[in-house]
Formats: structure tokens, C-alpha cells, sequence
């Protein structure tokens, strides 16, 4: 890193307008060129760079202590038994002193140049929030793969149709709020919520939210964070949002693959149906067509999928463990089954709301309710049985 010359040193002495806060795990090769990058980007802007690293193996802390030993506006805190984007990017605002507080990933990807516009934006009292994005005017998606364009323009269309969030990537892990609005917001942010970003503006309507463009670039040193459990922590992040603290995200995306699971069921049905399986004699009033037993069977085979690799990520059976999951997932579902059916004969022999609402309605109202119970059984059996914290094997 270049040595401060006359203009840092001057620069020191002065209050930074702009504190940028940057979580860190195994960006030893990346946090260098970051740092660099920033004082280039706000040579005019007094600022100051927060790193917040989560104990990385690498050393990233230490390359940052480093250079936190020769530039007085360089700061690292190091954090033990504690991890995750939100509850680091809250620690570096807790600590900043900057009267904008600005978040940027530590990976290279997101443009610094943008920032002076950014911090000039909420300095003059044009916006309280500004993201930077890559879809606004002088934006530019750079050499980001088809398949991430799909997921980033998936989770806008969510963020707008459920939260009405007014800016075209809710995902971003770059942009600048002002310290007066962090001071209201702070308090009601989940430290354990996905992206900070959707944190802030999903929880408050009122905010003057603006974007500015930027030219993604390329992840030049280690691997890129998009995985599987990254969408699924968007969506658990967009129903907490939407529902509030008190339904469970997790509920909400086992309830989504319920539904999925009914439209396979209806789906392979239908298609057993056009073949003319026909039915199997199993000794009840009726055969039991082969079509219902095959919908059935796929449901729960698709169901299992979902919420091994969907709702239950972080305790998701793998390899040799999935038949052992998808046996256990089986008998689970056919005890719901038969609570279900218990249920409803039950409310059915009490004769429960007939002479209220009839017999018709009230036979549909022993189904929903019969069904109710059978779903919170399920799910209470799968989040403490099925799925059940264990070792996972490789």
C-alpha cells in the first residue's frame, strides 16, 4: 500500500465524512487491493475503512492490523465465536464515526468509483439510502453469468411484489445510508437477517431511497458465496419482512413446498390417469387407483427434495444419509396421513358445528382443520426428528 503522503496526513486530522464498513472472511488477497481501491476512489472525501472479519483462517485480520499500523484511517475488528454479513456490517456501524456509513464486499466485484456519488447524494439531503446497483443508468452487469441475472431479477421481483422496496437489486451488498437514519433503524434491524440492505428499507416505507450505477466486476481472487443456501436466506429474509418475527421464515418455505408438493401430486395423478394404470384391489370397499398411490409417492419424494436442499440447508442429508432421510421423511408424511384422517372422523362422529353452519360446510371445515393438524405434526416432527441437528457426513 502506498505510504501516506502530506494530503492523507491532512486528511487524518479531519473528521471522515464517510465510514465504509466491509465484512471480511478468507479475503487475504482481496482486503489489500480493497483498501487501496477506497483511498483512491475518496481521495477528496475524508473517510475512514472499517474491516469486519470474522476470524478468517487466512490471516485477513492480521494483513489488516498491518496496515492499520501505518494508516490511521484504516480500522479491523476481529471478531470470536460470532459470523454472519448483518451482525458484522451492525458491528462496523456501532463503532463508525463517519456522518455516512457505507457497506462494500470485500471481494472486488462492486465498483468504488460510485461511492463519491453515493456519499455526495445523502451529504446534500437528496436521499437517506443510496444503493449502488448494477441495472440503474451507468450500471453494468459486466461478465455476470445468465444464471445469476435470473436469480438477481427473481429476488427484485420478489423484494417489489412483497415488500414494495423501491430499488431494482434489493440484493446488494453495496450502498451508503445516512448516520441519522442508521440511528432510527438500527434498533429494529435483525442482526441475523440476510442482506442488511433489504433489512433497512424493508422495514421502513418512509425512506428516500436513490441508486446509482456501477460496473460489476469480476471476483479475481477466491471462490464467489452464491450458493443454494444463499437464495434460500433471501426468501427466509423477504418472509420475516413481510410476516414479521412472529411466524417463523422457515414455517413459511416449508408451507411454499407444500404446495409444490400438491401440484406434483395433481401432476403425476393426472398423468397416471391419462395412462390407464387402473387400480389395485387392497382388500377396502373400493380399489385404490395405482394414479393416487404414484401422485402420492411423488409428492412425498419431491417434498423431501424441497426441504432437504431448500427449508433444512444448514442439516441437509447428504449422499450415503439420503435414504435414510427420504425412509424417515416416508413414515412421517403416512402418519400425517392418518392424523389427518383421525381428525377428521373425529370431528366428523361430533357432529361439530352442523347445527351451525349445516353439514356441508361443516364437513369442510372438519377437512381444514384435520389438515391444519396434520401439517403442524408434520412440521414439528420433520424440525425435530427428520431434520434433527446431527453430524453430517461428507
Amino acid at each position: 500500500m502506498d505510504a501516506p503522503n502530506e494530503t492523507t496526513t491532512a486528511d487524518r486530522r479531519r473528521s471522515p465524512v464517510v465510514s465504509i464498513i466491509s465484512p471480511t472472511y478468507n479475503e487475504a488477497l482481496n482486503v489489500g487491493p480493497l483498501i487501496d481501491g477506497l483511498h483512491a476512489a475518496l481521495v477528496d472525501v475524508a473517510h475512514e475503512v472499517i474491516i469486519v472479519d470474522d476470524d478468517s483462517p487466512d490471516g485477513t485480520w492480521e494483513i489488516v492490523e498491518a496496515l492499520a499500523a501505518t494508516d490511521d484511517r484504516v480500522r479491523v475488528i476481529r471478531r470470536f465465536g460470532e459470523s454472519g454479513l448483518s451482525s458484522a456490517v451492525l458491528a462496523g456501524m456501532e463503532v463508525a464515526t463517519g456522518s455516512v456509513l457505507a457497506v462494500i464486499d470485500a471481494d472486488g466485484q462492486h465498483d468504488e468509483a460510485a461511492l463519491p456519488e453515493m456519499v455526495r447524494r445523502i451529504e446534500h439531503g437528496e436521499a437517506d439510502v443510496v444503493v449502488g446497483t448494477r441495472g440503474a443508468e451507468g450500471g453494468s452487469y459486466g461478465e455476470f453469468s445468465l444464471g445469476r441475472r435470473i436469480v438477481s431479477g427473481v429476488a427484485a421481483l420478489l423484494a417489489k411484489l412483497f415488500l414494495r422496496v423501491p430499488v431494482s437489486d434489493p440484493m446488494s451488498g453495496f450502498f451508503a445510508i445516512s448516520r441519522d437514519t442508521y440511528r432510527r433503524i438500527g434498533p429494529t434491524i435483525n442482526p441475523q437477517g440476510f442482506k442488511i440492505l433489504l433489512e433497512f428499507i424493508g422495514r421502513r416505507g418512509d425512506l428516500r431511497v436513490d441508486e446509482v450505477g456501477y460496473r460489476f466486476r469480476n471476483r479475481v481472487h477466491g471462490e464467489t458465496k452464491m450458493s443454494p443456501s444463499v437464495i434460500r436466506s433471501y426468501l427466509l429474509a423477504v418472509a420475516e419482512l413481510r410476516l414479521g418475527r412472529q411466524i417463523k421464515g422457515q414455517l413459511f418455505l416449508y408451507a411454499v413446498v407444500g404446495v409444490c408438493g400438491f401440484f406434483v401430486n395433481l401432476g403425476v395423478f393426472g398423468l397416471f390417469e391419462l395412462l390407464g394404470t387402473g387400480a389395485i384391489d387392497v382388500g377396502l370397499a373400493e380399489p385404490v387407483r395405482w394414479s393416487l398411490l404414484a401422485g402420492i409417492q411423488a409428492s412425498i419424494i419431491s417434498n423431501f427434495v424441497l426441504n432437504n436442499y431448500f427449508v433444512f440447508w444448514e442439516r441437509r442429508f447428504r449422499r450415503r444419509q439420503l435414504a435414510q432421510g427420504l425412509v424417515v421423511f416416508e413414515l412421517v408424511s403416512i402418519l400425517g396421513v392418518f392424523i389427518h384422517v383421525a381428525m377428521f372422523q373425529f370431528l366428523q362422529q361430533q357432529r361439530l358445528g352442523e347445527s351451525v353452519v349445516g353439514a356441508e360446510a361443516a364437513r369442510l371445515a372438519h377437512e381444514a382443520i384435520g389438515f391444519a393438524v396434520a401439517f403442524v405434526s408434520n412440521y414439528y416432527l420433520n424440525v425435530n426428528y427428520t431434520w434433527r441437528r446431527r453430524a453430517t457426513v461428507a
